[in-house]
């Protein structure tokens, strides 16, 4: 038992950042600032490493491990969150986006997500284009699936409620939806290519 509190005691002064093992599922319960992925759980913040052992009598007998002391409490992206997010850049097979909103709650600090060219929807994959799904400005409505490369979150709108939700035309108007792939400038009248979101 001295061992495990040494660790636990030393655990508290380690620095994690997003994406960061913090030690195998099996032994470890996911807690505030952390999350569960496959066998591992992984930080979802930055700040310092921290166990909490069991309740005595819980038929969990798994510490948990979370992630304290960062600055911002904001919401945090986790697998499975619903986000609004801003897209920024568009690239032939991925699209990047600035979280601005997790499960309806505003986000304190910057959170990239990217939405792969696999993601943007559920059917004919193949043949997305990402410039006729999303454009710099986008607002879309997006799932979390995983926190991917480079502390950038993969998202994903492959469902009908998710993808574009508002977005302005080229001439600078409202872009109003006419069907799951076409918005309708309210200015000029024209039509532009994009993934909407099923309207609630």
């Amino acid at each position: 038992m001295a061992a495990t509190a040494m660790e636990h005691d030393g655990g508290a002064e380690v620095v994690v950042t997003p994406g960061e093992l913090l030690g195998p599922s099996s032994s470890l319960a996911a807690g505030r600032g952390a999350y569960a992925e496959g066998r591992s759980v992984r930080a979802s913040v930055t700040g310092r490493r921290r166990f909490v052992p069991p309740a005595p009598g819980s038929s969990d007998q798994r510490s948990t491990v979370e992630v304290v002391g960062h600055k911002a409490h904001g919401a945090v992206p986790q697998p499975g969150s619903i986000v609004i997010a801003r897209v920024t850049k568009v690239m032939a097979r991925m699209a990047s986006a600035d979280i601005m909103c997790v499960d309806s709650k505003a986000v304190k600090e910057k959170f990239t997500g990217m939405i792969r060219q696999q993601d943007v929807r559920a059917t004919e994959i193949d043949k997305v284009d990402m410039y006729q799904s999303y454009r710099p400005g986008d607002i879309v409505r997006a799932l979390v699936l995983s926190l991917g490369d480079a502390r950038a979150y993969y998202l994903s709108t492959a469902k009908n409620e998710l993808g574009v939700v508002s977005a302005q035309s080229i001439a600078g108007g409202t872009l109003v939806p006419t069907s799951w792939t076409e918005m309708q400038c309210e200015l000029t009248g024209q039509i532009e290519q994009r993934k909407v979101a099923k309207v609630e």
